[in-house]
């Protein structure tokens, strides 16, 4: 069965570039194009697509408010197709929040920067977002509880370390969103394309009651500061004069990505060892499992999402296959089962 596909852009040739790219392979059909949301609405309603590809700016309604109602009224899989500006990555943040499965930078109009590689990573996209659950998102989304994890006590140099794919920027929203101001560095890799992660970092802090900031090289980790990595960047722990550092670095990706969650986790586990803790969200693909099972071998408490409330369980599926996970958890506890494990820690030391 091939997955079908509904373009929506109003630029004919993206239309055509889109549809020429996605069918490259023959599990993705497209079987119809829009130039605008109102004809999308009716093409939804005829063709009953698997996936919609959605532009932002677009005639007679924006892409964030059609996307919006889509959500509500029929949940469909989204992914956007995004400019890569300062506004576009503003804007594509929303659209994850208001129910998009996941993005792809536009190609750039000379369609430098390797066209062969953005199809490919369209066409990825567009799988995973055939396999994610976005109608159980959608009716779960109302019921996330506010209540701020009470503590995170830890032990001096002790850090939590996040991973996360398809659907992470909201799941670590709504981890960090909980976070109480004493908890101890975290760590983030959101496999996340350059000029967006700065955005998303911002986002976050605007969010949260902790402080995120886009990681740079040799930051101090410091209590109550998240470090989202680079987009491009891998992101290391390392140890220097004594001291918890942030490393960035530009070696090859590993997993197929940069930041890679298994470079992150590994550099974790060799130099925090049982002193850490970490979560494996939700995302495609297995990168991550191998780093975390290193953590949880090193003696840190390893958390991975539930699959009921995973958008794409596929990253902590592999993890808790390969016995990299001490305990499965909906998206809404994981903040406390992290400041439980480090509540155990501070008691022990």
């Amino acid at each position: 069965m091939s997955i079908k596909v509904l373009v929506v852009d109003d630029s004919a040739l993206i239309r055509e570039v889109l549809t020429r790219m996605l069918m490259r392979d023959n599990d993705i059909d497209v079987v119809g194009t829009a130039t605008d949301p109102i004809e999308a609405r009716e093409k939804i309603k005829a063709l009953n697509p698997d996936v919609v590809t959605l532009d932002i700016e677009m005639p007679n309604m924006n892409g964030l408010q059609f996307l919006d109602r889509l959500m509500r009224l029929r949940p469909t899989p989204v992914v956007m197709v995004s400019t890569l500006t300062t506004r576009g990555a503003s804007e594509t943040l929303l659209a994850l929040e208001l129910g998009a499965v996941d993005f792809v930078a536009k190609p750039s109009a000379d369609f430098s920067g390797g066209i062969e590689a953005f199809g490919a990573n369209l066409r990825d996209k567009i799988r995973a977002a055939a396999k994610s659950d976005v109608r159980g998102r959608s009716a779960s989304r109302a019921d996330a509880p506010k209540v701020a994890v009470k503590t995170a006590a830890a032990p001096v140099g002790s850090v939590i370390a996040i991973g996360a794919s398809t659907g992470g920027v909201e799941a670590i929203r709504m981890v960090l969103s909980t976070m109480p101001v004493d908890c101890p560095p975290i760590v983030i890799a959101q496999h996340m394309p350059a000029g967006f992660t700065s955005r998303f970092a911002a986002r976050l802090n605007e969010l949260s009651i902790i402080t995120v900031v886009e990681a740079e090289d040799r930051m101090p980790l410091l209590p109550g500061h998240a470090y989202v990595a680079p987009g491009d960047y891998h992101l290391r722990v390392e140890r220097s004069l004594g001291q918890l550092k942030t490393r960035l670095g530009q070696e090859d990706p590993m997993s197929g990505h940069r930041p890679s969650v298994d470079v992150l986790f590994g550099s974790v586990a060799k130099t925090v060892g049982p002193l850490a803790v970490g979560a494996i969200l939700t995302g495609m693909g297995r990168d991550g499992a191998r780093g975390l099972k290193l953590m949880r071998d090193a003696g840190a408490y390893t958390v991975g999402q539930s699959q009921a409330s995973s958008l794409v369980y596929g990253m902590p599926r592999v993890a808790f296959e390969e016995g990299a996970v001490v305990e499965q958890a909906p998206i809404e506890a994981v903040a406390s089962r992290l400041a439980m494990a480090l509540g155990r820690l501070k008691s022990a030391a």
